[in-house]
């Protein structure tokens, strides 16, 4: 079984509603066991486009499938809530945005999918919920502790459970 870390992001409709849908058919599709589930985190959003604060959360499952397929199901259960990759702005608004942020220790570099997520170590919206799971999980040679150190998490406000 691989560890898996996966950001969840979204800000149109319920997303929370969607977290929770969504983290459902991530462990079917993917026959995957849910390790832990950060909070929802308010963030603002990135980019030049107005629009709504994110909700961002961390996810780490465990799953057999290979970092190409559990990628496929990932696009496929973004499609499943309304996200459509070819027709969107980039940085813009989206129901559901899921990112593999680490596979085990794997380091890949293909057009297709790069591990770790190239950009996961420079965003506070992802290492800021990520931290509350797995601080000091080592991804590009660091904790995300020490990541996360570096940045600013100005903006960044952990919501209440849900019940």
């Amino acid at each position: 079984m691989a560890s898996v870390l996966i950001a969840l992001g979204g800000n149109v409709g319920d997303v929370r509603a969607t977290f929770r849908k969504a983290i459902g058919n991530i462990c079917g599709m993917a026959q995957a066991g849910l390790v832990a589930r950060s909070s929802d985190y308010q963030t603002p959003p990135v980019g030049d486009i107005p629009q709504a604060n994110f909700i961002n959360a961390v996810i780490e499952i465990d799953t057999d499938l290979d970092p190409h397929a559990l990628l496929f199901t990932l696009h496929k259960i973004e499609h499943k809530f309304g996200r459509n990759r070819a027709s969107e702005v980039r940085w813009g608004p989206r129901p559901l945005d899921l990112d593999m942020i680490a596979y085990d220790d794997v380091v890949m570099i293909k057009p297709e999918l790069v591990l770790p997520h190239p950009a996961a170590t420079q965003r506070a919206f992802v290492l800021v919920p990520l931290a509350e799971i797995a601080p000091a999980r080592k991804i590009a040679g660091k904790t995300v502790a020490e990541h996360l150190a570096k940045l600013s998490i100005q903006g960044i406000v952990k919501l209440p459970a849900l019940d």
